[in-house]
Parts: structure tokens; C-alpha cells; sequence
């Protein structure tokens, strides 16, 4: 099983790179099942109705979200019926939250289960995602042993520590949220494919895809400011390639992907 995984879509310079990149990377890799993180897709700020289907229309096949999930207060009317959008899962009161944490992508004869948790620290007081991820890898694992969990976090070592937790019982075991992807993607001992944040696709030239100046405005003063996502300039794309035995659903390979100006991991 081929899988590709997009980080952080921020903005609709973030969006232009999957409508461009996309095509070139499937023909490459011949992916499976293409993942993508959109809880910046709507200028920065969660996403809406339109962007989510335009993400499938370019080829995706599920979407994950975030801390930003609820920001544009219209996903509260589709998420629900979105078989292909998922949140964190580990909400409180997750029952009566709209939406779903986990989701399937049919693959041939075989599913890919995808699991969507949120960290803790830094980032606010939710349900513990080792024991919610935990319970949804044990009912995942009665229909496929092929799992990816986008673990949507803040702090290096929760993630790792999710990943050293989760080794051997899931496929992989990938970071969102930061930004900024991290030069340590591996195959741990047991077989769980890891990255800590596979980065995110969109501004290049800016602060986490934000305008740097509103930001550096802050460091210096710290007055609040108005943070902005460009809509022009420079793009990256920072993403994942993952490939699983068919037989086990562990990984066997990992690899960045990193288009921008300066490094294209694209020959």
C-alpha cells in the first residue's frame, strides 16, 4: 500500500501548490490513498464547504483537521454529512460532537484507517489521545492493519512519545501543526512509520505561512497584531511517502517530500 500525506494547507497559496503538485506526485509515487491536513485552508483559519470538495476534486481522498477545526462556523452544518472530512477525535464529550475522529479509505481488497488526535500540550485541556487513540486502534484493528494517525500537536516530545507509544500497533504515526517539517522520518523498531511534523504546504517566504511582518511586529513590541496569509509569493509543498507491507500493514519505507525554491526532493 502507497500512501501520500500533505501537511498543513494554509491559505489559497497552499491550496495552489496541491492543484499543481499533486498530478506530479501521484504519477511519481502512485499513491493509494492521498491525505491531506486542511485545518489552514481557509486563510489560515479552518475550512469551509467549497474548500473541502475542491480538495477532492483535485484528487484527495480524506482531509484532516486541527486545533482550527471549528473555525469557519459553517463546518458545524457539513462535517457531519462529510464522509471524507475528519476532526480530532478526542474531544470531550466526543459522542456528541459533530463530526467523526476516524475514518476508512477503500483500497482495492484491502482499508486504510485514519485516525485524527490532538495534543495536549500547549494546546488546550482535551481527552488524553493515548488512551482515545489507544481504543480507536484496538476497533480499527478488527477490520485492517493498516492505520495512519495525523497526531495534530504541539510539543516535540508528546509526539514522539505517541510514536514510541503506538510502535508496531499502527502503520504510521505522522505530525501536524507546527509547521515546519522535521528531518527525523523513520521506521521505528516495530514497524510504525514516524515523522514528527511533515511541514505544511503554502507562503514559503513568511512565518509559519503567515506575512513575517505583523509577526515580527510582535516579538519586538508585544502588542497583539493582526496575523495575514498571503495570497501571493512563493510556495513550498512539505509532505510524506509512506509504504506498508500488504500483509501486516507496517511500514517498509518513509520518505520527506519537500518542493520549494530552494530544495525540490522531486527528480
Amino acid at each position: 500500500m502507497k500512501i501520500i500525506f500533505i501537511g498543513d494547507i494554509v491559505g489559497s497559496l497552499g491550496r495552489e501548490m496541491v492543484n499543481e503538485w499533486l498530478p506530479k506526485l501521484k504519477e511519481k509515487y502512485k499513491p493509494q490513498a492521498t491525505i491531506v491536513n486542511g485545518e489552514n485552508a481557509a486563510g489560515g483559519r479552518g475550512i469551509t464547504e467549497k474548500i473541502y470538495k475542491e480538495l477532492l476534486q483535485s484528487g484527495v481522498d480524506l482531509v484532516t483537521m486541527g486545533n482550527h477545526t471549528w473555525d469557519q462556523k459553517e463546518i458545524l452544518d457539513f462535517i457531519g454529512d462529510s464522509k471524507k472530512l475528519i476532526r480530532p477525535a478526542n474531544y470531550p464529550n466526543n459522542t456528541v460532537t459533530p463530526g467523526k475522529g476516524m475514518a476508512y479509505i477503500k483500497i482495492n481488497q484491502m482499508e486504510l484507517a485514519v485516525i485524527n488526535l490532538h495534543g495536549r500540550a500547549y494546546m488546550g485541556d482535551l481527552e488524553d489521545p493515548f488512551r482515545v487513540g489507544e481504543a480507536l486502534v484496538e476497533e480499527a484493528r478488527k477490520k485492517t492493519s493498516h492505520i495512519l494517525i495525523d497526531f495534530h500537536a504541539e510539543a516535540t516530545s508528546e509526539k514522539e512519545a505517541m510514536g514510541w507509544y503506538m510502535d508496531g500497533k499502527v502503520s504510521a504515526v505522522v505530525g501536524t501543526h507546527t509547521h515546519v517539517q522535521t528531518n527525523d522520518a523513520r521506521i521505528l523498531p516495530n514497524g510504525t512509520a514516524y515523522q514528527t511534523d511533515v511541514g505544511m504546504t503554502g507562503y514559503y517566504d513568511g512565518i509559519l505561512g503567515m506575512k513575517k511582518e505583523p509577526i515580527l511586529q510582535k516579538f519586538l513590541t508585544q502588542m497583539p497584531n493582526r496575523f495575514e496569509v498571503p495570497e501571493t509569493g512563493r510556495r513550498k509543498l512539505n509532505g510524506c511517502y509512506i509504504e506498508l507491507n500488504d500483509s501486516t500493514g507496517l511500514a517498509t519505507r518513509i520518505e520527506p517530500i519537500r518542493i520549494d525554491d530552494d530544495m525540490t526532493w522531486f527528480d
